[in-house]
């Protein structure tokens, strides 16, 4: 049974015991705690949690999942892998724990041709709380389990929560017996190599007050209402089900491995280091295929950072195995065929995927190469030490700061007759750990305290939302708060929240500002600062107290600032025409990655892997702006989510979205179709003007426009009209012709300021042989020591060298310049043959005189140079020379 058809099968059993079928969310999903969605009741955990209220009473999914915390640990076990995905079943205060039991009991064991996926009732195992006698009962009777086959576990085993307050409860798993070739009888306490678990039932019951540890916590009561989250591992069920080893020999996975020997020509099986690589080829390529697919471009934060290092570790693994060609073209398109039937959305949008893909691999190629350069310096002066190992620092600064992967060291070194401390490298390694998981912790609980939001929602409802209607309302004050907490009265001067029965004001979301504007109410008046939606439903206003006293049940005029939303709404709307104009200029695969848009300006981030060309710019903007002069209409109308993609409404990368009612906003009709929340103008002409101001990368793979619109479009080409009228005042040229002007201008510009250098240098030179003969013996040594004021690091090492080269031939001589410039001083030496034959280093003479100077600095026998920053001290440093000469000469 292939993978595909293990997903269908758990969604059609659970769509059909009434369950809504949500499908999977992005891999992005917005979550301060989260990089990466990483199990399947994430996408709920606004339910759980109590934040928002359920939109259904039983759903179904299959979450896509990352999990990072052990990339490196891929492929060396079959356990450990990045991307997998999570069947799940969800109940928000319907059916419990035998509903729970007994629909995963009928789909694990029943009958492949009524659905189920036909595993051998003999074979199953399950665990308990060992207090939870009720789940224990319920196995035996609805199941018909023997209790010898429901073992107890404790709580680190069988208690879940999510780490902070919140709900909790006792959960039971389901394990499969795979047969004494797997380890010892006994069930899971006995071996869970052979006892392979394949699903977890959470019963959540219980509030919890506050969380220790995974067996340390305080309940604070029971549920209002007890909630079912169950995940089952769909790679874990398939293996066991094509009768694999692993998951990296599933239908899903394994074809890669084939491509990777093929390309290499080696076996898998064969040798164990080379199976741990081909596994982590297998499980990084797919990973990287489906990061990408939702949107993430590599970088070097986050996960950008991630995503590169999926990758890199990906096409290291294939230099090892020995393969130097470019690997991703070879191996990503399998991954692709075989996720597509269950995300055909890959193949659609696989060549953004694949240019994303390729671009990183080729700047990874050029990273090999630098890193090399490096790792070959940091070897030359090991050896030069007279040690063998290189340090853990070294192998770390490869690691993290240039991306050379550590075996990738620990190879070079070994080639290098050297070792690595990897010791060293590993604690290094585990310090960074500790401190991105010092960071999570920092970051648990910052799910922001919406209790006090929450309480507002359920006393009076959702807000009623006017803002596509109206920019007034009369509103009477719901609720008053301050510090996050409820207060009686908001006085003058201060800063607090408002909750209005009925709103015109727009609340930030979408990449669109929230409005501005001002609440009126008798005897008062408030300046509202900002505007958000805290949990869904309610919009509560942030505002300064402008006048008077407000209190709770008072009236007031609720007014937006008209010239304030006439100009988000040209913003916006500009936003949607420039994104259409980037998909004409540069193709369908150049989508929007982020934007933020508010009166008068507006930046779009794309995915793409090079920098526009000025006529590329060039050509978004006149698109644009033909767009406006179209005056093409701007529509928009509800839907299903699946009817607007049917409908091909383009949906922002990691944002989410309600199935059953999303806003899809035309202008032109299908020449800009997007699901969009924000205001809008009715027509593309009052959108006024587009003016491209800048175009920029943001991290590898993306780049940004920025663009002004309306009034502030205007000016910005009002201001660069005047430049151009002062310009052609001061050239006295026509506007045609200041181009030209200008760059004949920078041309004799140029030429004017080499001919100033080469006349500064020859000026510089002239005193070089009075230098020379002015050169005072030092025992058999002729000593230059001397001052140069306006003169930096360059200058100085060019006099110093012509000074050596007019110096007597035959004697021992020695130059030591000094120049003084801003404060600096600059420090160059230099010996003759005979100087170094008695023992005179250039770079000694530099490392003398540097902590004279404040400064240091080194370097080979025949010249050195350095630098300092105390300038007072610059004739005793040039009389230390004299006497650094006279000590080793004398000895």
């Amino acid at each position: 049974m292939d993978t595909a058809e293990i997903r269908r099968r758990f969604i059609a059993h659970f769509e059909r015991h009434g369950h809504t079928v949500v499908p999977s969310a992005s891999l992005l999903l917005d979550d301060p705690n989260l990089l990466f969605v990483n199990a399947g009741m994430v996408p709920f955990k606004p339910y759980f949690l109590g934040q928002e209220t359920p939109v259904w009473s039983t759903a179904t999914s299959v979450q896509k999942c990352v999990r990072t915390l052990d990339i490196e640990e891929v492929g060396k076990t079959t356990r450990h892998g990045t991307f997998f995905q999570m069947c799940g079943n969800f109940s928000f205060g319907d059916y419990f724990k035998e509903g729970a039991i007994r629909f995963a009991w009928t789909l694990v064991t029943g009958a492949v041709e009524d659905g189920g996926y036909g595993f051998d009732p003999e074979k199953i195992w399950v665990t308990v709380l060992p207090s939870d006698t009720e789940a224990k009962q319920i196995w035996h009777e609805v199941a018909g389990l023997p209790f010898e086959r429901i073992q107890e576990r404790g709580l680190k085993d069988n208690y879940w929560s999510m780490g902070v307050p919140g709900p909790g409860g006792p959960c039971s798993e389901i394990y499969v017996d795979r047969g004494p070739a797997y380890g010892p009888d006994g069930g899971p306490n006995a071996d869970e190599d052979r006892f392979l678990e394949i699903w977890n039932l959470v019963f959540m019951q219980e509030e919890l007050s506050a969380v220790r540890a995974k067996d340390d916590f305080d309940v604070a009561g029971p549920l209002p209402a007890k909630n079912i989250d169950t995940g089952m591992g769909l790679e874990r069920v398939a293996y066991l089900l094509q009768g694999k080893e692993n998951m990296y020999e599933i239908d899903e996975v394994f074809p890669v491995i084939e491509r990777a020997c093929e390309l290499t020509g080696k076996r898998y099986g064969a040798d164990e280091g080379d199976d741990v690589r081909f596994r982590v080829v297998a499980d990084h390529v797919r990973s990287a295929l489906m990061l990408i697919g939702d949107g993430v471009t590599p970088g070097n934060e986050a996960r950008g950072y991630v995503l590169r290092r999926l990758l890199r570790r990906a096409i290291r693994s294939m230099r090892l195995l020995g393969f130097e060609g470019r690997a991703l073209p070879e191996l990503l398109p399998v991954s692709m065929q075989r996720m597509k039937a269950s995300y055909p959305e890959l193949e659609t949008g696989f060549e953004r995927i694949e240019r994303v893909a390729y671009a990183e691999e080729e700047a990874f190629r050029k990273t090999l190469a630098a890193g090399t350069a490096i790792f070959d310096t940091a070897a030359e002066e090991t050896r030069a030490s007279g040690a063998s190992l290189l340090s853990g620092e070294r192998a770390f600064a490869l690691h993290d700061t240039y991306g050379f992967p550590i075996d990738l060291t620990l190879e070079m070194a070994s080639e290098a007759g050297l070792s690595v401390d990897e010791a060293g490298f590993r604690a290094l390694m585990t310090e960074q750990r500790e401190r991105a998981k010092a960071d999570a912790r920092a970051k648990k609980g910052q799910h922001a305290d919406t209790g006090v939001y929450r309480g507002v929602l359920d006393a009076h409802g959702p807000t009623e939302w006017l803002a596509y209607s109206t920019l007034e309302t009369e509103s009477r004050v719901l609720a008053l708060l301050a510090g996050g907490a409820a207060t009686p009265v908001l006085r003058s001067g201060e800063v607090g929240e408002v909750v209005l029965d009925r709103t015109p004001f727009y609340a930030e979301s979408g990449g669109q500002a929230a409005d501005a504007g001002h609440l009126d109410f008798d005897g008062g008046r408030l300046e509202v600062l900002d505007v958000q939606r805290p949990v869904k439903g309610l919009v509560v206003h942030q505002v300064r107290v402008l006048d008077g006293e407000l209190t709770q049940d008072a009236v007031l005029h609720a007014r937006v600032d008209p010239e304030w939303r006439l100009g988000a709404r040209q913003a916006h709307s500009g936003t949607h025409v420039v994104h259409a104009a980037l998909r004409e200029v540069l193709g369908p695969t150049a989508l929007q990655a982020g934007s933020y848009n508010r009166p008068g300006y507006l930046r779009l981030d794309f995915g793409w892997t090079s920098g526009l060309s000025t006529e590329q710019v060039r050509d978004i903007e006149q698109v644009s702006n033909q767009a406006l002069r179209a005056d093409l209409p701007v529509s928009w109308q509800y839907m299903t989510l699946p009817e607007a993609r049917d409908w091909g409404a383009i949906a922002l990368f990691g944002e989410t979205y309600d199935e059953s009612q999303v806003r899809v906003v035309e202008i032109g009709g299908p020449w800009s179709r997007e699901l969009c929340g924000g205001t809008h103008v009715d027509h593309s002409s009052q959108i006024g003007t587009v003016v491209v101001t800048g175009e920029s990368s943001v991290g590898s793979g993306n780049r940004r426009i920025e663009a002004l619109t309306g009034v502030e479009g205007f000016a910005y080409l009002a201001r660069e009209r005047d430049v151009v009228a002062q310009l052609t005042g001061l050239l006295k040229a026509q506007p045609d012709d200041l181009v030209d002007r200008v760059g004949d201008l920078v041309t004799r510009l140029r030429s004017a300021e080499k001919e100033i250098e080469r006349v500064r240098v020859a000026q510089l030179l002239a005193g070089g042989a009075a230098l020379a003969e002015s050169a005072q013996r030092v025992g058999p040594a002729l000593v230059v020591a001397h001052r140069v004021d306006g003169a930096a690091g360059g200058d100085v090492r060019t006099l110093a060298l012509d000074v050596r080269g007019r110096l007597p031939q035959g004697e021992p001589g020695v130059v030591v310049i000094l120049g003084v410039a801003d404060g600096k001083v600059s420090v160059v030496a230099a010996t003759t043959d005979e100087a170094r034959a008695r023992g005179l280093s250039a770079g000694a003479l530099v490392k003398a005189v540097g902590p004279l100077l404040g400064g240091k600095g080194g370097g080979k026998d025949d010249v050195a140079q350095g630098g300092g920053t105390d300038a007072s001290r610059v004739d005793e440093a040039l009389g230390l020379v004299v006497i650094e000469v006279g000590r080793v000469v004398a000895g």
